[in-house]
């Protein structure tokens, strides 16, 4: 069992706290290190791994590692206080290659040139999907990494519309969800659209039935 990487610095009332799912997501990989060994198997290559909405950086941590040590690693997220966190958390943990930046999604990277992407969303359903903060103080900086829209899958729906265009040929994603996501349902419409969708993992957390498939071509 890998060591679960040490977390300091965050300031959980704006960043997002690691917590079950993100465990989730550390189990996942660990049982994926072969399957991911064997696809990056070239010692010279680098693959390029993005977690979107990376909050504490726990996950792209343990991957960095654990899992792909050779990877370049890019950390995504809208929120600037968890841009900071991650290399906060990169540096307690000795973790060098991992570099961060403040975007919306992937708005910022280069087309079809991510091999490997995380995404645990913002999949509570709620009313509507919160405003980008205008300013570092504001309060409301955490809905962002909680509230997905009314059934929770408005900000995973822009990113599994743009699969297509964000993978590389060899590219695979690991996508968190909750029941209420009904992920059977976005399995059989990414499976319609010519995917090959499976489930890594699922877990009961709390109240909650917690998913991640892996999303990759044919």
């Amino acid at each position: 069992m890998f060591p679960t990487p040490e977390v300091r610095s965050v300031h959980y009332e704006k960043v997002y706290e690691p917590s079950e799912d993100s465990f989730l997501l550390l189990d996942c990989f660990e049982e994926e290190k072969p399957y991911l060994s064997t696809k990056f198997t070239d010692k010279t290559s680098s693959p390029v791994v993005v977690e979107i909405g990376t909050g504490s950086g726990i996950v792209t941590t343990f991957i960095q590692q654990n899992i792909l040590p050779q990877g370049i690693y890019i950390a995504t997220d809208v929120n600037p206080h968890a841009c900071r966190a991650v290399l906060d958390t990169a540096k307690v943990n000795a973790a060098h290659s991992i570099d961060t930046c403040q975007m919306s999604l992937t708005s910022a990277i280069r087309g079809n040139s991510v091999d490997v992407l995380v995404f645990n969303p913002p999949y509570v359903p709620a009313d509507d999907v919160p405003a980008i903060p205008t300013t570092e103080d504001d309060e409301t900086w955490l809905d962002l990494a909680l509230c997905g829209g009314p059934e929770g899958m408005d900000v995973t729906w822009k990113v599994l519309d743009e699969l297509d265009s964000t993978l590389s040929q060899q590219g695979a994603a690991y996508i968190l969800f909750c029941a209420r996501n009904k992920p059977d349902e976005v399995q059989e419409k990414m499976r319609a659209r010519g995917w090959v969708v499976t489930e890594v993992l699922k877990r009961k957390a709390g109240w909650e039935v917690l998913s991640i498939l892996r999303i990759t071509r044919q």
